[in-house]
């Protein structure tokens, strides 16, 4: 009985085809019926050969064999300049956009400023201590906000002092004096 049915769904399955008789048709007309149009291609002129007649001349790449060149360097006296000498305090690795105050407080009379960096690290700060890449010295603490004096080159060999504040509000990244 198997047998029968198995021989049955094989040959129900070998009469199914594909009629696409009417497809093929179409497809030919189609050919048929479709100008090719290819668009010829375009014809060049040619061009003379250039000839490089500076062979002899200097390399604009070099420097000229027997000119100096003159430096003008103009050193300004008692112009203000950042302590060098100085050993760096930990905070002045980060600029003031990755630090943010998380607390302030009162010790002794001294106001004291809770710093957290980027890093994730804490520091406590004081009025005199440094923090930011300008040589920023704290000058005050109060109401959640540090106010502080960097040193900025002026690209003459001094430096221009300027006034800067890193308030509790703002998170790191989110400060808009840098």
């Amino acid at each position: 009985m198997k047998k029968l049915v198995c021989l049955f769904a094989i040959a129900a399955l070998g009469g199914c085809g594909a009629q696409t008789d009417d497809l093929v048709t179409y497809v030919v007309e189609v050919k048929q019926s479709t100008p090719v149009s290819i668009e010829p291609y375009p014809e060049f002129q040619t061009q003379p050969a250039f000839e490089y007649k500076a062979a002899d001349m200097r390399s604009p790449f070099k420097r000229p064999r027997n000119i100096a060149v003159q430096t003008v360097e103009t050193k300004r006296e008692n112009c203000l300049q950042p302590n060098f000498s100085r050993q760096k305090q930990p905070l002045e690795a980060f600029g003031l956009d990755a630090l943010s105050i998380s607390g302030t407080f009162t010790s002794r009379g001294k106001m004291w400023a809770l710093v957290t960096a980027n890093d994730g690290s804490l520091h406590r700060v004081t009025s005199g201590d440094y923090l930011g890449l300008f040589f920023g010295r704290i000058t005050s603490i109060n109401d959640g906000k540090i106010s502080l004096t960097e040193m900025l080159p002026d690209g003459a060999g001094c430096w221009q002092e300027n006034k800067a504040t890193l308030s509790m509000s703002s998170q790191a990244g989110e400060n808009d004096n840098v």
